[in-house]
């Protein structure tokens, strides 16, 4: 089944026209906020390029509940002070968070509480996993504000994508988190979730189907696809099947 979305500014009108079994249209717009939600903090979201062509992503939800004086989307691959002097900017203050794990990144409730400056910007990777570890890894920019993750058990709510493991989050997930914790409000996460549910629960109604982590599935025998010969790969496939962090 192709799936086509047409996203308007302002996301006034988010619609899904889908053929067979799906509905010819679907407004996600009464599970969206009246008003964009109250926040203090900058939030920075830098998307793969790959990302615009995907028809079930989070971003364009997440910004259509928050002002767009606090939500900024940046498209691209490569970051430098040259392309970019705002970013730049932000990436060199005290008060910048990045929220990428790794074993150098802090938990970001724990940090909040001991840090003398409170953060007011963060900055989220949007992307598969391997494109988020290319922007971060191999642009210097992203590694000078200070590393932060989320320390959560939950499993995601985007069941409508495969995620690598059952701990994996979306993008909008994690700003949800990440914002409700920076601003003290658990009613954030919950607003922002709201539309990620609809729109999830809309596909499921009408042919999709609930995708398993690959964890999940290389657990407990269910992976459809044979194994991968390059050894890289094969090691990663190793990994999750071992619920090691990769």
């Amino acid at each position: 089944v192709i799936v086509i979305s047409l996203y308007f500014e302002h996301l006034q009108d988010f619609f899904f026209f889908l053929p067979f079994s799906r509905p010819q249209e679907v407004c996600l717009c009464p599970f969206l906020p009246l008003h964009p939600l109250h926040i203090s903090t900058h939030l920075y979201i830098i998307q793969h390029p790959a990302e615009e062509s995907k028809v079930l992503r989070t971003v364009p939800l997440l910004a259509a509940c928050l002002p767009q004086d606090k939500c900024k989307v940046k498209t691209g691959r490569r970051f430098s002070e040259e392309r970019d002097p705002e970013l730049s900017n932000v990436c060199r203050k005290s008060d910048t968070l990045i929220l990428y794990p790794g074993a150098e990144a802090a938990n970001l409730e724990e940090f909040i509480l001991d840090s003398p400056t409170y953060p007011s910007t963060i900055i989220i990777i949007d992307g598969t996993w391997s494109q988020a570890k290319d922007i971060f890894y191999k642009n210097s920019l992203f590694r000078l504000p200070k590393q932060v993750q989320l320390k959560t058990s939950i499993s995601s709510q985007y069941v409508i994508r495969t995620q690598p493991t059952n701990r994996c989050l979306s993008t909008l997930e994690c700003a949800a988190a990440a914002l409700s914790i920076l601003e003290k409000n658990n009613y954030i996460q919950e607003t922002l979730l709201r539309p990620l549910q609809a729109l999830c629960s809309f596909q499921l109604q009408h042919g999709a189907q609930i995708r398993l982590s690959k964890e999940h599935l290389l657990k407990n025998g269910l992976y459809p696809k044979p194994m991968p010969k390059n050894k890289r790969k094969l090691r990663k496939m190793e990994l999750l099947m071992n619920s090691v962090k990769i």
